[in-house]
């Protein structure tokens, strides 16, 4: 299993990172998790571009985090593809019928599917999945694939999650400010590093990260690793990551 990190920054992207998204491929499977703005554009230079992803999996309805929906829906319609599925938490189906009705010239242009995730396992584009609820603004889901690498979504840091994601050896995880900023529906990297400090897990990344953090990565990874055994790194824009 391969994931590109996509887009690793948040509501406010530095120059240099887009709002959130991520691409997961294991051999002809592929899904798409979240589509902030910029996303359509990572996508467009990878190998398989936006033509070659036709499910949407959404963490929560955060614009950050689905800003690129209707242009990638737009985007695969003019470029000829014929369908679009879209899965996400309750409130997806309105959410996208929404979106459609202030657009409505793009309504009809592709078969589009809507799944709202109502039990806590499911397969979505091949890839089977476990969800638990985070602990955000806003309802969101976590998604655990295949037993193998956890994706937080936005959340704050908590130790349910933690043990939800040691089922699997890699968890990318929410690290939105450094130390220092007093925040409750994220985390920074001391409260991420008192849930991880006995983790069994091999690799945690973070992402989801806004300005504050620039100039404060290696301290970041530092407070972490000072207590969690497993490799950690700052996510980057166009990383790729393996996951047996």
């Amino acid at each position: 299993m391969q994931l590109t990190f996509l887009g690793t920054g948040a509501a406010l992207p530095p120059g240099d990172r887009v709002q959130s998204g991520y691409l997961l491929q294991e051999g002809d499977r592929r899904l798409l998790v979240d589509a902030g703005s910029g996303v359509l554009h990572r996508l467009a230079g990878t190998e398989i571009g936006y033509e070659g992803v036709d499910t949407i999996l959404l963490t929560h309805h955060h614009i950050d985090h689905l800003a690129d929906l209707l242009p990638i829906y737009k985007a695969r319609w003019l470029a000829g593809e014929d369908a679009l599925t879209v899965v996400g938490p309750p409130g997806t189906q309105s959410l996208v019928e929404d979106l459609l009705s202030v657009h409505d010239y793009l309504d009809g242009r592709l078969s589009l599917a809507v799944r709202e995730l109502t039990e806590n396992t499911a397969t979505v584009a091949g890839f089977d999945l476990t969800a638990m609820p985070t602990r955000h603004s806003m309802e969101g889901l976590a998604y655990r694939f295949e037993d193998r690498l956890t994706l937080s979504g936005d959340t704050k840091e908590f130790q349910g999650l933690v043990d939800f994601a040691e089922r699997g050896s890699v968890l990318i995880h929410d690290c939105s400010f450094p130390d220092g900023v007093e925040e409750d529906a994220h985390t920074t990297p001391t409260k991420l590093s008192r849930v991880l400090a006995d983790a069994d897990l091999d690799r945690v990344y973070l992402t989801h990260l806004y300005p504050q953090t620039d100039g404060t990565h290696e301290s970041m990874v530092r407070t972490i690793e000072s207590v969690f055994d497993g490799e950690v790194q700052v996510a980057e824009d166009g990383m790729s990551i393996g996951v047996r």
